[in-house]
């Protein structure tokens, strides 16, 4: 077991009051000079697997990492049904400020990928680069709104909220705010060119049951970066969580760690 899944994690506190759960890891060799986050997924945590395990990696390299919960998310405060992305985007850009120095890599997982990108984009003084991990930007509007029923537009209109099937785990439906919902629209990414200039690499399986494959090559199409790859997993689900891709992962991130660290 790992040692952090037991201890208290360390906490961040905002001025509204928010706490914000993080675990921080220093970085060791001065030779790697750019840090890591991990930003999770939709109802997800610091605790994932790709979580630790990057954050294994990591101690391993001497190289800082941070991991942490939005508010309404795992150990942070705050419900989940209260938040959007947008504010899950400022939790985020609130842990880069407070949190970490210097240049640092972003790492994203599904709507951790949207948070990734939205960071990069306001903080391009801080952000090297970027990997994204079945990265869903505009989820709210091309996954959910657009799959809607006119029965469950209608619920939502009515009662602000609405419960999606969870397939991870079906006693939990996801709630459905109209406050995700519309603030979703102030975030889009992929109707415009996105002003993101460092490389890119994603990683799509191609079985993914929650963001189509498409998606990636739709990120890729709105970069303004010239150095995005895409690495399509033929086998790869959603949560890009066995063994093989960890591996993957680590490769990945090792490869575009050196590309941008050599002179």
């Amino acid at each position: 077991m790992q040692p952090s899944a037991v201890s208290p994690p360390q906490m961040l506190n905002r001025e509204d009051g928010a706490t914000i759960a993080y675990r921080f890891t220093s970085g060791k060799d001065s030779t790697k000079p750019i840090g890591v986050i991990f930003l999770g997924g939709f109802r997800s945590d610091m605790e994932g697997t790709k979580a630790l395990a990057l954050e294994k990696w990591c101690q391993a390299q001497g190289r800082a990492y941070l991991r942490f919960d939005y508010t309404g998310h795992g150990q942070s405060s705050g419900a989940f049904e209260d938040g959007c992305i947008g504010d899950w985007a400022a939790d985020a850009l609130y842990a880069l400020d407070q949190l970490t120095e210097g240049p640092q890599m972003l790492v994203g997982s599904s709507m951790g990928g949207w948070l990734a990108l939205l960071v990069a984009r306001d903080r391009p003084e801080r952000v090297r680069a970027l990997v994204g991990l079945a990265a869903a930007p505009d989820f709210t509007e091309d996954l959910i709104w657009a799959k809607m029923t006119d029965a469950q537009r209608a619920e939502l209109a009515e009662n602000g909220k609405v419960l999606e099937p969870n397939d991870y785990a079906p006693c939990e439906p996801y709630v459905i705010t109209q406050k995700l919902i519309e603030d979703g629209r102030h975030q889009l990414l992929l109707r415009d060119p996105l002003n993101i200039k460092v490389p890119v690499r994603l990683i799509q399986g191609m079985k993914d049951a929650d963001v189509p494959w498409q998606t990636a090559l739709k990120i890729q199409g709105a970069l303004q970066s010239d150095d995005v790859e895409i690495q399509f997993v033929k086998t790869g689900d959603h949560r890009l969580s066995e063994a093989a891709d960890i591996s993957r992962l680590e490769r990945t991130v090792a490869a575009l760690l050196t590309d941008v660290e050599t002179p």
